[in-house]
C-alpha cells in the first residue's frame, strides 16, 4: 500500500513475567522496520525484568514500568498517554501479545490495514474454529462473541484479540474507556462502537503455544469484569434514551405551555377575533416552538449527552436536524394522506402521530452519532 509508512507506527506491548518470546518479538518487529517499540512493565517479579533490560539497550525500544500489577488495560493506556505526550510523530498504535501469538506477517498487515483505514479501528481476527484451539478459548470467545451481537448488535468474530491497530486521533478516546484489566480490550469495542467508530476485521493465524498456559487471563474473574461491563454498557443505554424521552415529554410540556400563553396574550392585545386567526396560530407555535427546541437542544447537550465541544457548532447541527426533521414528516404525512385517499383530520393526525414516533428513535441515533458527538 503506498500509503504505510513504518516509521509513523509504533507497536505496545504490555507484558507481566515475560518468557524470551518477548525478545524474539521484539527482534522480529525491530528487523521489520518498527521504529517505535513500547514495552509496558506491569509489574514484573526481579526473576522477569532481565527481557526487560535487554531489550531496553535497543534504541527503536521504550520501557515504561508499573511498580505493581494494574492490569492490561492500565499498561495500554499508559502507553497511549506517553504517545500523546512525548510522540507527536507517531500516527498510529498497535497492540501486540508479547507471547508470540501475533506472528510477524500479521502485525504489518493490520497496519497497513489502519493505513488504509485511517478512520476505524482494525481488528485482528482468529479462526477458532481450526482443531488446535484450546476448548476454553473456543468457547469463552464464541460464547462473548454471541453475546456483543445479540444484546449490543456488534458483530465481531474475535472480541478478545489483543492485535488492534487505531490512529492517533482517537488515543485520547482510548484512555477514557473504563477497565484496568483485559475488561478494558472488551469496553474499547464497546465505547468506539457506540462513538461511531467503524470496525475492520483482518484475518490472522490462529496461535496457541502449550496450550495457551502463558496466558495471565483467568477465565472466571476476567470474565465476570467482561460481563459486567457489556451489561454495565447497556444499563447505561437505555438510561440515556430514558433521559431523552424525559427531555422530549419536558420540551413538549414547554410548547403548549408557551403556545397557550402566547396565544392568551395575543387574545388580551389583539381580541379574540384576531386570536383565532390563521395568522395569531402560526405566530403561537412558530415561537413556541423555537423556545421549545432550545430548551431541548440544552437539555440533550447537558443532560442525555454529556456533549463536550463548541456550543455554535452543536446547536447548528440540532436546528440542521430539526429543519430536515420537519420537513420529513411534513411530507411523509401528506404521502400517506395521498396513498389512503383522505384528508380527514383524524386520519392524517394518527398518520402523523406514527411518523412522528418513527422519527423520534431515528433522531436519538442521529443525535447521538452526529449532534452530539463528542470530539
Amino acid at each position: 500500500m503506498n500509503n504505510f509508512d513504518i516509521n509513523k507506527f509504533a507497536v505496545i506491548l504490555p507484558s507481566l513475567n515475560p518468557t524470551e518470546k518477548l525478545c524474539q518479538v521484539v527482534n522480529e518487529l525491530v528487523c521489520a522496520g518498527f521504529g517505535t517499540v513500547i514495552l509496558v512493565d506491569d509489574g514484573s517479579d526481579d526473576e522477569h525484568k532481565t527481557p526487560f533490560r535487554q531489550l531496553a539497550e535497543f534504541e527503536q525500544v521504550t520501557v515504561l514500568t508499573h511498580e505493581i500489577n494494574r492490569g492490561k488495560g492500565a499498561g495500554l493506556k499508559t502507553a497511549f498517554s506517553y504517545l500523546i505526550d512525548s510522540r507527536p510523530d507517531i500516527e498510529f498504535a498497535v497492540t501486540v501479545d508479547g507471547d508470540g501469538q501475533h506472528l510477524l506477517k500479521d502485525i504489518l498487515a493490520c497496519s497497513k490495514a489502519s493505513a488504509a483505514n485511517s478512520n476505524s479501528l482494525v481488528l485482528g481476527c482468529r479462526n477458532f474454529d481450526m482443531p488446535h484451539v484450546p476448548p476454553r478459548s473456543k468457547s469463552g470467545n464464541k460464547l462473548t462473541a454471541s453475546i456483543f451481537k445479540i444484546l449490543c448488535g456488534i458483530t465481531i468474530s474475535d472480541t478478545q484479540t489483543g492485535l488492534r491497530a487505531i490512529n492517533r486521533e482517537n488515543f485520547p478516546k482510548l484512555l477514557e474507556i473504563r477497565g484496568e484489566r483485559y475488561e478494558y480490550e472488551s469496553n474499547m469495542l464497546l465505547e468506539l462502537h457506540s462513538a461511531g467508530l467503524p470496525f475492520v476485521e483482518v484475518e490472522i493465524d490462529t496461535v496457541y503455544e502449550d496450550n495457551n498456559s502463558c496466558s495471565h487471563f483467568r477465565p472466571v474473574r476476567d470474565s465476570i469484569r467482561i460481563y459486567k461491563l457489556i451489561f454495565a454498557h447497556i444499563f447505561r443505554r437505555l438510561f440515556r434514551f430514558f433521559k431523552y424521552v424525559l427531555s422530549s415529554c419536558a420540551s413538549s410540556a414547554v410548547d403548549l405551555l408557551a403556545f397557550w400563553l402566547l396565544h392568551m396574550l395575543l387574545t388580551v392585545l389583539g381580541g379574540e377575533s384576531f386570536a383565532e386567526g390563521v395568522a395569531a396560530v402560526w405566530l403561537c407555535t412558530f415561537v413556541a416552538r423555537a423556545i421549545s427546541s432550545f430548551v431541548n437542544f440544552n437539555l440533550n447537550k447537558s443532560f442525555v449527552f454529556a456533549k463536550k465541544g463548541n456550543y455554535g457548532s452543536t446547536i447548528i447541527r440540532y436546528y440542521i436536524l430539526c429543519v430536515l426533521q420537519l420537513c420529513v414528516s411534513a411530507a411523509l404525512v401528506w404521502l400517506l394522506g395521498q396513498l389512503v385517499s383522505t384528508s380527514a383530520s383524524w386520519i392524517l393526525t394518527l398518520l402523523k402521530a406514527a411518523v412522528d414516533t418513527m422519527l423520534f428513535f431515528i433522531s436519538y441515533r442521529i443525535q447521538k452519532a452526529w449532534v452530539f458527538k463528542n470530539t
